[in-house]
């Protein structure tokens, strides 16, 4: 298997209300009650003078706000913080503490290991994307990919583990442990959370954060969010989920938009077949070719969903991959969209576009990925925190992956493997790591 394979991704019961009707459309009136500002605002400023980068390695970067007052945080296909490098991970835990400007960093060392070099040859992967904190407990699905040969892999499935512990032991959805990595002959919908569904829908999922440890919820529900598939036309509708917090671990519990009712109000069906999307991103932001052989399509248009208390809005970051004209992945510069809704299933609009996102006026940026942190909001809410990985580098580093490969194959030990392989993506890449800056809301 190629490097580049695996590199660019690839995550108290209570008697509120009544149990659900499956398979029978639902009404939900407000998920928060209030006052909505999201009428109010008018623009977003992404702030270029607060920006603040990381040394650590890799992508990804959703975040949820812990009981512990702490956020963790995912990072995708790099060594994260870790100095020296000890490996270099598909997917990894760290815990985040303090305020932007200052944060430190610590690695969560009971999460299920998934060091790319204990991994056998052609398993499977599995890269962290949805991330809550809820009720003192941690969830988290994985997104998995098919094993195409003839095109850019697609996502085909969504494993759901879970922790009691604040990330020291983990259970796989059942409750069973240790957390086990299905190989192909058993990825099935008994095991995981979404399979080989439609399109690849909910394949790759993103979770509304709502406060610290979702305590700014008050219907008693969590969202979730999902690109409808894996290629353009789909990859770019968003569709939802929507279950009570404690049936998370229950897929039969799960009910999906249906589309708008009158007055702005959401019809909940339980049947996947019946979902429509809830919000439509511009096409032509998805690659359907690949720099490296093997590889797979990009998570474009994968929301970042942060409840705003203090205007009692919700805002959305999303962004699409900037393709080349053969199709490949980072040629120019990525899409970045912000949005606001008074509801989670919107309407969502639009206060805040770039066609070419260029952090810091950097003309070869190749950002990708933003999240919104959860914690980093103004006590206002008037501005937030957005983090984000840039690829620049990607495609010189795509011409010389033999370099890589020669190195690696010297390399005594995994642990040397994951410093060399640190190294180069530093050298190529300089932006592979956790980028950050303050975005102030314009209000009218």
């Amino acid at each position: 298997m190629s490097h580049r394979r695996n590199f660019l991704k690839r995550a108290l019961a209570t008697g509120v209300g009544a149990a659900h009707t499956l398979y029978a459309p639902a009404i939900l009136a407000s998920a928060r009650p209030g006052a909505s500002r999201a009428h109010d605002i008018v623009s977003a400023i992404r702030r270029d003078d607060t920006t603040r980068r990381s040394r650590n390695l890799g992508d990804g970067y959703h975040m949820t706000w812990t009981a512990a007052d702490r956020q963790v945080v995912i990072v995708n296909d790099g060594t994260g913080w870790a100095d020296p490098p000890t490996a270099f991970y598909n997917t990894r835990l760290w815990a985040m503490d303090g305020p932007a400007q200052g944060a430190t960093f610590g690695d969560i060392t009971g999460y299920p290991e998934l060091d790319r070099a204990t991994r056998p040859e052609g398993a499977p992967s599995y890269y962290g994307f949805g991330l809550l904190s809820v009720r003192g407990r941690l969830y988290q699905f994985l997104s998995t990919l098919d094993d195409a040969k003839d095109r850019p892999r697609h996502w085909t499935g969504a494993k759901l583990i879970h922790s009691d512990d604040g990330g020291l032991s983990w259970r796989n959805q059942d409750g069973s442990a240790p957390v086990v990595w299905e190989d192909w002959g058993d990825q099935n919908r008994d095991r995981f959370a979404f399979f080989d569904e439609q399109d690849g829908c909910f394949s790759l999922l993103s979770i509304l954060q709502m406060g610290q440890d979702y305590r700014a919820n008050r219907d008693g529900h969590v969202y979730v969010y999902s690109p409808n598939g894996s290629r353009d036309g789909r990859m770019n509708e968003l569709v939802m989920f929507r279950v009570r917090v404690e049936h998370i671990l229950e897929r039969r519990a799960y009910e999906f938009f249906g589309g708008h009712l009158a007055g702005g109000d959401a019809r909940w069906v339980g049947n996947i077949a019946d979902r429509k999307p809830v919000h439509t991103f511009p096409r032509g932001w998805v690659n359907h070719a690949n720099l490296f052989p093997g590889d797979l399509v990009l998570e474009s248009w994968l929301p970042s969903v942060v409840y705003n208390e203090p205007l009692d809005l919700y805002m959305m970051a999303s962004a699409g991959i900037g393709c080349a004209p053969d199709g490949t992945e980072f040629g120019k510069p990525s899409y970045l969209g912000l949005w606001v809704a008074s509801a989670p299933w919107g309407p969502w609009r639009q206060v805040h576009e770039e066609t070419a996102w260029m952090p810091g006026g950097d003309i070869a940026a190749r950002a990708y990925g933003p999240q919104i942190a959860p914690k980093w909001i103004a006590p206002d809410g008037k501005s937030f925190w957005l983090a984000w990985a840039d690829l620049n580098g990607i495609r010189a580093f795509a011409k010389d992956e033999d370099r890589l490969a020669a190195a690696l194959e010297k390399a005594d030990g995994a642990q040397a493997r994951a410093g060399i392989e640190a190294n180069f993506l530093h050298q190529y890449m300089p932006g592979f790591s956790f980028n950050a800056q303050r975005i102030d809301l314009v209000l009218g």
